[in-house]
């Protein structure tokens, strides 16, 4: 799966870390690293975190072609 999340947007919760931390990390208080390339074993973790967003920075690919986050399938 392939994430890209919106550095603008994001305010450094780190909601994502702590609940996929093998694919999301703070560096330092502010700067968000995680992995672009995530495994599809960590889809479950990354979804939590994708949901868990206060701000709906991350956007998910499910490889066809299509981004995804919480309000394009219909939940808040």
């Amino acid at each position: 799966m392939r994430l890209v999340v919106d550095l603008n947007r994001c305010q450094g919760y780190a909601q994502c870390a702590f609940l996929a931390p093998d694919v999301f990390a703070m560096h330092g208080d502010e700067s968000l690293l995680y992995d672009p390339q995530a495994s599809d074993d960590q889809r479950e973790n990354v979804e939590r975190a994708v949901h868990a967003c206060p701000v709906r920075a991350i956007l998910v690919d499910a490889m066809n072609g299509s981004l995804s986050t919480p309000e394009a399938s219909g939940e808040r």
